[in-house]
């Protein structure tokens, strides 16, 4: 991938913080006991994750800080959109599963994607995590991370909040539907 597509201008970088900031502060209880100007420093320091953290905004991810590792101290940042984020929706799990299908095949796929920005997608236990800070994919769904034998098998997991509750279901990875994308996450 080109390196000078991944730079933000000292424009881009200004506005993208302030929209973070605002975020952060409006949504304190996703970050208890966290301060932002200690998140502005680590960002500025790593220009790579703020050029992730611009294409999870650009996509529709909404992302914010949603806790820090208490052993790396690195903070940790999962999309927060109400809905699976739109502009990543109608995408297969994977190339594979993208590549396997006989017709109307999509344009792209979750795992190309994610990879695409810097970001991963959320494994099981951070979207159970993610859904302790407010309700997410009530009317949506996303892709999970698929552990390695269950992907063998031609299976791709998928998440969503319905009853007051969190569903994990499982779908053929080659399956795409215009309510389902992916949330990703960044550590800093």
């Amino acid at each position: 991938m080109n390196t000078k597509k991944q730079e933000l201008s000292s424009q881009q970088r200004q506005e993208l913080l302030n929209v973070l900031e605002a975020r952060f502060e409006k949504n304190r209880n996703r970050h208890p006991g966290l301060d932002w100007a200690s998140v502005q420093t680590r960002l500025e320091a790593n220009p790579d994750k703020l050029w992730s953290l611009s294409e999870m905004e650009r996509t529709g991810g909404e992302p914010d800080i949603v806790g820090q590792d208490k052993q790396t101290g690195e903070y940790i940042v999962y999309d927060c959109c109400a809905e699976s984020p739109k502009d990543r929706r109608s995408a297969c799990y994977d190339r594979q599963g993208q590549e396997s299908r006989k017709a109307n095949k999509p344009d792209n796929n979750a795992m190309d994607m994610a990879a695409a920005m810097g970001i991963e997608l959320l494994t099981e236990v951070q979207y159970r995590a993610l859904q302790q800070v407010g309700p997410f994919d009530t009317k949506t769904s996303s892709w999970l991370k698929t552990p390695a034998d269950i992907r063998e098998l031609g299976g791709a997991l998928f998440a969503d909040y319905r009853y007051g509750h969190v569903f994990v279901y499982h779908s053929g990875a080659e399956s795409y539907y215009g309510a389902r994308a992916f949330r990703g996450s960044l550590r800093l």
